[in-house]
């Protein structure tokens, strides 16, 4: 397999995981290509190379940004945009991952609290049997965000790092 075609298929994958995953197939296309490109691309090179629109990659690009896990590129005595993806890969996976935490996780722990607190009071079988069971589904989703938020917010992403070592 050349260069070329390994680059094509990883971006492929990359969007097809991503969709998977429930994010934007552009946008997970756009962040493979900017992962596999080894300088940086402007908006027209991405454009070009996924075959799509400029409002789509604009919007792929924005989204990735917003993310922290590519970065505006200055070229000087070019007046383009370029960009180019953060290459370490513990730090984007760790950015997307408290990101993803703070979007999906922590409303549902807080609609949790709620319910536990609104159904505490029900003292019918069926009322406290609905109330445990949201209790020990709180319990646990309060004890992975304590796990994620100890891995999560170490300097650079130390203890992650020292927990993957430690499993290898």
């Amino acid at each position: 397999m050349e260069l070329q075609e390994a680059k094509q298929q990883f971006i492929d994958t990359w969007g097809a995981l991503g969709s998977e995953w429930g994010i934007n197939k552009s946008v997970a296309q756009v962040h493979a290509l900017l992962l596999s490109a080894s300088n940086p691309m402007s908006t027209d090179e991405i454009m070009e190379k996924l075959v799509i629109s400029r409002g789509n990659a604009n919007m792929s690009i924005r989204q990735l940004v917003d993310y922290g896990i590519v970065y505006k590129k200055h070229i000087a005595g070019d007046r383009k945009e370029y960009f180019v993806a953060e290459k370490d890969v513990l730090k984007w996976a760790m950015k997307i991952a408290v990101m993803r935490k703070q979007k999906e996780l922590d409303p549902v722990m807080d609609i949790l609290r709620e319910i536990s607190k609104n159904t505490e009071k029900d003292k019918t079988p069926e009322g406290k049997e609905f109330h445990k069971t949201v209790k020990d589904i709180q319990v646990l989703t309060d004890q992975l965000e304590t796990i994620a938020n100890k891995l999560f917010n170490t300097s650079g992403g130390d203890l992650l790092l020292k927990l993957i070592k430690l499993m290898m």
